[in-house]
């Protein structure tokens, strides 16, 4: 049997791009950031978002980074998958990230960003109604995730809990 490796797209922070299998996509240093892969697993293309808000709305500046915030990254990510022959009625999630980094004594939710941007992802992944297929979010921990176009597994990396395929 041969083993088919592509290569590594890196997908930086507040950053979004696109693979087609064997490759395999990979973001770090997800904090309360958010991790979202979208795919189509019958034609093995996928696309990665690394979310670092939950909104673009609060933002000031104009031209701003349309792949910062999931209410801009995720219709972006969906729309340019489908552009790119994706099946709409295929498409898939996996979800990693938004952990709380620092424990805070306010309750103010403004500061609660981890939480804040999950529940923004899956708002827009519901708006698409793109089903979430597994999910490693919350916690404390930060995460590395790495997304196999080749068996569409996501395996994420932590400190404290070592690896895992979601």
């Amino acid at each position: 049997m041969k083993t088919v490796t592509g290569q590594v797209v890196k997908v930086g922070i507040a950053d979004l791009k696109f693979a087609k299998s064997p490759d395999i996509l990979r973001t770090s240093g997800l904090g309360s950031c958010v991790g979202v892969v979208i795919y189509d697993q019958g034609l093995k293309m996928a696309g990665m978002a690394h979310v670092m808000l939950p909104e673009s709305k609060q933002a000031k500046k104009t031209n701003q980074n349309m792949y910062k915030y999931a209410d801009t990254a995720i219709p972006i990510l969906i729309e340019a998958l489908i552009k790119d022959g994706a099946r709409k009625f295929a498409l898939k999630a996996k979800l990693a990230g938004g952990a709380q980094m620092f424990s805070f004594t306010s309750k103010n939710d403004m500061l609660r960003v981890g939480e804040r941007n999950i529940q923004a992802v899956k708002d827009q992944l519901e708006i698409y109604r793109i089903p979430i297929i597994s999910e490693d979010i919350s916690g404390n921990s930060g995460r590395t995730i790495e997304f196999s176009l080749e068996t569409c597994l996501l395996n994420v990396r932590t400190v404290s809990k070592g690896a895992t395929n979601i």
